[in-house]
C-alpha cells in the first residue's frame, strides 16, 4: 500500500472547488470570488480568540520578566513575522532586541526564494542559539501548514531551552507536544491552490497584530488607544506626537510642541509634566515608579 506523502493531508494544498475555472473569468469575477474567499478570513480569526487571548497572557508575562518575543517561520510566515518584529520599535517604543523575527534562509529569503531552507529542521537552531535563548523567551512558530521543519525544529529547540511556545497555523495541529499554545484559524483551500499569502497570509498578520497589540497595551505602552510611547523619527510622527498630546491635555498645537521640547520629545513625560506641572526628572521619576504606565503616573 502507498504511504501518504507528508502535505497529502493539507487544507492549505487542497482545490478550492468555487475557483476551478478561475483563468476563464473576467477581471471583476476573479476579483469577487477572491472577496468572497476573504471573507472568511476574520470568521475564521474569531473562532480562535481564546487561543490568541491566552498566547498574550503568556507573551506578556515573559515580557513582563525581562523576556523576548521571537517569531520564527519561513517563506510568506517568515516574512510576516519579520515584519510585524520590525513595526515594534516605531509603534510601541520596544527595544529593537524586545521582539524579533527569524526567517528560513536568513535576511536575502525576504525578498527572493531560498530553496529548501524551509526544510531544514535543525536550521533555525544557530540564530536562536546566537540569542542566547532564557526561560523567559516566547518562542512563536509561524507555519500555514503546520509542517515546515525549519519552524517544527525551532519549536522543539524552545522546548529543550524552557521557552514559552505558541503556534500560528492554519491546518489543524497533529502534535500537540510542539507547542504550549495553538492557534488555527482554519480559512479553507486557498483561491489559487497552495498559495498560502492569500487567505492564510491574511489569518496570520492579523494574528500577529493581535498578539503584539494586546501585549503592548496590555504592558502600558498604549494611553487609551492613543501610541503614547511612539517615537518621533519622522515629520509625520512629531505630528502625530503633538496631537497625542493636545488630545489627552486638551492644549493647542504650540503649548505640545513646547512639552515635547522640554521632554526630549518623550509623549508620556510630556503629558505628565503638562498634567501635573512637574520636571521632565520628575516626570520620568514617576513613570520609572509606575513601569512606564502613563495612567498609573497620572494617578
Amino acid at each position: 500500500m502507498k504511504r501518504p506523502r507528508r502535505t497529502d493531508y493539507l487544507i492549505t494544498e487542497r482545490i478550492n472547488p468555487r475557483t476551478r475555472e478561475i483563468d476563464r473569468y473576467s477581471s471583476l469575477k476573479i476579483i469577487e470570488l477572491i472577496c468572497e474567499e476573504d471573507k472568511k478570513v476574520a470568521e475564521a480569526v474569531s473562532k480562535e480568540r481564546k487561543n490568541i487571548a491566552r498566547a498574550v497572557d503568556m507573551i506578556i508575562k515573559g515580557l513582563g520578566n525581562g523576556g523576548r518575543l521571537i517569531f520564527v517561520g519561513a517563506g510568506t510566515s517568515g516574512r510576516l513575522g519579520v515584519l510585524e518584529a520590525s513595526e515594534c520599535p516605531p509603534t510601541f517604543g520596544t527595544d529593537p532586541g524586545m521582539v524579533l523575527g527569524i526567517i528560513a534562509g536568513g535576511r536575502r529569503a525576504l525578498w527572493a526564494s531560498v530553496e529548501g531552507a524551509e526544510d531544514k529542521r535543525r536550521g533555525s537552531w544557530g540564530e536562536l542559539d546566537t540569542l542566547n535563548l532564557k526561560k523567559v523567551d516566547t518562542v512563536v512558530g509561524i507555519t500555514a501548514s503546520s509542517t515546515t521543519p525549519f519552524v517544527e525544529g525551532a519549536l522543539i529547540h524552545a522546548r529543550l531551552k524552557g521557552c514559552g511556545r505558541i503556534m500560528i497555523s492554519c491546518q489543524p495541529v497533529r502534535d500537540a507536544s510542539i507547542a504550549d499554545v495553538f492557534i488555527c484559524p482554519i480559512v479553507g483551500p486557498e483561491v489559487i491552490m497552495g498559495s498560502t499569502r492569500m487567505k492564510a497570509g491574511t489569518a496570520t498578520k492579523m494574528v500577529l497584530n493581535m498578539l503584539t497589540t494586546a501585549s503592548m497595551t496590555r504592558l502600558g505602552k498604549t494611553y487609551g488607544n492613543l501610541m503614547v510611547d511612539v517615537q518621533p523619527t519622522s515629520e509625520k510622527l512629531k505630528n502625530r506626537a503633538r496631537r497625542i498630546i493636545m488630545q489627552i491635555l486638551g492644549i493647542n498645537r504650540d503649548e505640545a510642541e513646547n512639552l515635547l521640547n522640554k521632554s526630549d520629545w518623550n509623549v508620556k513625560a510630556a503629558v505628565i509634566m503638562g498634567s501635573k506641572g512637574v520636571s521632565y526628572k520628575e516626570a520620568k521619576e514617576r513613570l520609572e515608579k509606575h513601569k512606564g504606565f502613563l495612567r498609573k503616573a497620572l494617578k
